[in-house]
């Protein structure tokens, strides 16, 4: 069986196999985004990058129900999801249209002394990779072609293995978006490639960077490649994101919002919110209102109308999540709620009394899964917080806004959001410390990553 192909996770069976790139198409792909840098990105306008990249976010739109249905055979999202994960995508790339040449413009420096004057000029570096994961298989890939094609790069893409169609889908859309622009069909080239190819990709002096989302493991293997190869690169790994409950006017909306966080996306987001900690005097109250809510949320037919929890992505990660489960019990975690097991469908599965012994209390559980922690103050909220190797996004409920302030401040996080849950935007950066990673995407920032800002002095 090729290492891509389509397993629709809801049934296992196996719908369409992809051929791996031969190295010969490999080297030409490489050599095609390197000709479209040269002999487009770098010489163009950037209105006239932004144009490829307007058109993309159209298609987008356009083939939204094509491209939703696509990802639920893939991984199991839920239609209604993947169908907002499509509109996402598309108005990521609309904001680097919209704000790009703005970002992009020549930043004066004031001299000190002397005559004439200075300015930062930033254009694209070359050639970069994007290794991207399987959970968000369109927002992925946006959030890293759309700011980096409009600031002057361009961009190989290889797709993770069990999503082999929605990358093909994608480097469709761009293909027609280049031809309708004029633009060259290498500004976006889709490599079906193989482990030991990255590392031949990575190496390419034709490359000049590489950015990675997904395990510790891979990231780090591609750390250690690019550093060898002095090449940029940005990481964004997992993440195992604290839900604080200090203070609230209504434990019932921060209930929901804490099933929210934690169910998004069958629960397999870097950035949910997977540790529960509250304050003692609303535990008992959040803990049983908590376990009914995510509990009355049952797996389902990703496809059917209303369905919020679908199957886990693979067999692998079922298997992966209930071993999990399952030593987290032996080793002396109580369950809460206990949900059952069908294939790939998980049920809601709540934890507590977890323990620095227990290797759950330093675990990512990558799917719908809660742990619940019982703290006395603020500052023992904050410490088991940052008792983390990861440091991506966290969550604050407070009715004290010096509080929250203060407990953002104090976080290890890249993010922290404060009273709300799922408000990514187009316009926020994304990224994380720690073993989340380095970097930045989205926003201003996402255009910065994978730039060269080059000092011209004018005498």
């Amino acid at each position: 069986m090729s290492d891509y192909a389509v397993i629709n996770p809801a049934t296992g069976e196996t719908l369409r196999e992809y051929p791996t790139i031969t190295d010969a198409e490999l080297d030409g792909a490489i050599g095609a985004a390197s000709d479209a840098f040269e002999g487009w990105s770098r010489r163009v306008p950037v209105a006239e990058r932004a144009a490829l990249i307007a058109r993309v976010a159209e298609l987008h739109t356009e083939r939204r129900e094509q491209l939703a249905e696509i990802v639920v055979r893939e991984m199991g999202k839920p239609l209604e999801q993947a169908l907002g994960e499509v509109d996402f995508a598309a108005a990521i790339y609309q904001y680097y249209v919209d704000h790009g040449a703005e970002y992009l413009a020549d930043e004066p420096i004031e001299l000190a002394e002397g005559s004439g004057s200075a300015f930062i000029r930033r254009s694209g570096l070359g050639v970069l990779l994007g290794i991207m994961p399987w959970n968000f298989p369109y927002y992925q890939v946006a959030r890293f072609a759309g700011p980096n094609i409009v600031a002057g790069n361009t961009i190989l893409l290889k797709h993770a293995p069990q999503c082999p169609e929605s990358a093909a889908a994608i480097a469709d859309i761009f293909t027609e978006a280049a031809a309708s622009v004029d633009a060259p069909a290498g500004a976006y080239v889709n490599i079906y490639a193989s482990n030991d190819q990255v590392a031949t990709v990575i190496a390419d002096p034709r490359v000049q960077g590489v950015s990675v989302t997904g395990s510790e493991r891979a990231g780090a293997a591609v750390a250690e490649l690019a550093g060898k190869h002095l090449k940029k690169v940005v990481l964004e790994m997992g993440g195992s994101d604290p839900f604080i409950l200090l203070s609230t006017a209504d434990v019932d909306a921060a209930v929901q919002d804490a099933v929210n966080a934690r169910l998004d996306n069958n629960g397999q987001s870097c950035n949910a919110a997977k540790r529960f900690i509250v304050l003692d005097g609303l535990y008992d109250d959040f803990a049983a209102k908590f376990t009914e809510a995510f509990t009355a949320v049952q797996p389902a037919d990703p496809f059917a109308e209303g369905t919020l929890l679908g199957p886990l992505s693979s067999q692998a990660a079922a298997a992966r999540l209930g071993e999990q489960v399952d030593r987290a019990k032996a080793q002396g975690a109580t369950v809460l709620a206990e949900g059952s097991r069908s294939g790939n469908f998980f049920g809601p599965t709540v934890l507590a009394d977890v323990t620095p012994s227990m290797d759950a209390y330093r675990e990512e559980f990558f799917g719908p899964v809660a742990a619940l922690y019982r703290v006395p103050s603020e500052d023992e909220a904050v410490r088991l917080a940052n008792d983390t190797p990861f440091g991506l996004g966290s969550y604050v409920y407070t009715t004290d806004e010096e509080q929250a302030l203060r407990v953002a401040d104090a976080i290890d996080a890249g993010m922290v959001w404060i009273n709300l849950v799922l408000g990514d935007a187009a316009e926020l950066p994304f990224g994380g410390v720690k073993r989340s990673g380095s970097g930045r995407e989205m926003g201003r920032f996402a255009l910065e990553e994978f730039v060269n800002k080059k000092l011209i002095r004018i005498a």
